[in-house]
């Protein structure tokens, strides 16, 4: 993504630069032209408002971001869309989900949740739905490590979330392995070799399991792909169920011991869903602010709408709040207004100016000057 943004970045730079030169000159020259005139713009005083000095650096800004925006838009390869969000990630974007999921007898009791009424698989299944409905799935793939007695990939790269609910669900997994001790470190040894080939930092490690037998030693090395691990318990950590003649119950201080060698996080899930601040700090959602989400795409189109309302907005504004002084006739309106307003006398109201004589006596001037002249 960065290789290809690159090229149009530079133009996009480049045409800025310019649009900023000739923006300046143009204000330069029009700065002079103004200067001339300031009275006759701006009145007496021949200054604008205070605001409206940097209308022309506010120009010049705007020019360059809508210079800038356009030509990264005209570079940037098309974007397709589909349905499929995740069609659209490239595969240096992926991220992955690793599950190592426990499918041991053990796991069948029926001694999780908070009435202890659910099996510990029905348990693991609601918990992995909580968690999942607080990640985007869209940007991740998925794949499943079954473990007992050894380890099986069962699912790789799935972006179908109703396969995992099947496998969390009633899924006899168990019947694939032989009988015998229940070996975690396989299923981490197989997830360690699944994830090995994916991008560094690209993964999250999640182990469900209710910690029957786990051995003291023989931890795998995790691959760099894996960024974070969490650790997840499920079933009675104080009252056991009997099973293959011995007690089984969830081992807490096994599985925090297995968190911290993993350098991951460990939650007792029996009673209490998985906190979302844990869920954050597992799969690295923390730094997927909004702004972070954002691409060039997004940044140019950004700058060309305030720029180009920016453009369009400051002449308007210029013209009613630029400058205090108004020209016009407004002063002698208000004068002629003033002296045609009726006022109070002895007599009553008089106008200020003397009404217009009659057609009559017009008539009898006329005829007046006329007895005058013959006299004469």
């Amino acid at each position: 993504m960065v290789s290809e943004a690159l090229p149009a970045l530079q133009a996009a730079l480049i045409a800025a630069a310019a649009a900023l030169v000739l923006a300046a000159a143009a204000e330069w020259l029009h700065s002079r032209r103004v200067r001339r005139v300031a009275q006759l713009a701006f009145g007496p005083r021949g200054r604008p408002a205070g605001w409206a000095v940097a209308a022309p650096f506010m120009r010049v800004a705007a020019a360059s971001a809508v210079a800038w925006g356009l030509v990264a838009l005209l570079l940037l390869p098309a974007r397709t869309h589909s349905l499929d969000a995740s069609q659209q990630l490239s595969e240096h974007d992926v991220r992955h989900i690793l599950i190592v999921l426990d499918v041991s007898p053990s796991m069948r009791l029926v001694d999780a949740g908070p009435s202890r009424e659910q099996s510990r698989m029905a348990r693991a299944r609601d918990v992995v739905d909580s968690f999942f409905r607080r990640v985007p799935l869209s940007n991740y793939r998925v794949s499943v490590v079954a473990t007992y007695n050894g380890a099986k990939p069962v699912v790789v790269d799935t972006r179908d979330y109703e396969v995992i609910r099947n496998i969390l669900g009633d899924l006899p997994m168990h019947y694939a392995f032989p009988a015998g001790q229940t070996k975690i470190f396989d299923g981490l040894e197989e997830a360690a070799k699944l994830a090995r080939p994916w991008n560094p930092g690209s993964t999250t490690l999640v182990l469900v399991t209710d910690g029957d037998t786990v051995p003291a030693t023989g931890m795998p090395a995790l691959p760099a792909s894996i960024s974070g691990t969490l650790v997840v318990g499920v079933g009675d950590a104080n009252v056991g169920k009997f099973i293959d003649g011995k007690q089984s119950r969830q081992d807490r201080s096994t599985l925090r011991q297995i968190a911290a060698r993993l350098r991951g996080t460990y939650h007792d899930a029996n009673e209490a869903q998985i906190p979302t601040n844990l869920v954050v700090d597992s799969f690295g959602l923390d730094g997927e602010g909004p702004l972070a989400k954002l691409t060039l795409r997004e940044y140019a189109l950004a700058a060309v709408a305030v720029g180009a309302a920016l453009l369009a907005l400051l002449p308007v504004l210029l013209r009613t709040l630029g400058a205090g002084w108004r020209p016009g006739v407004r002063a002698g309106v208000r004068a002629a207004r003033t002296a045609q307003a009726p006022r109070a006398g002895r007599g009553g109201i008089e106008p200020l100016v003397a009404p217009a004589p009659s057609r009559k006596s017009r008539i009898a001037e006329v005829h007046a000057g006329a007895a005058r002249g013959s006299e004469e």
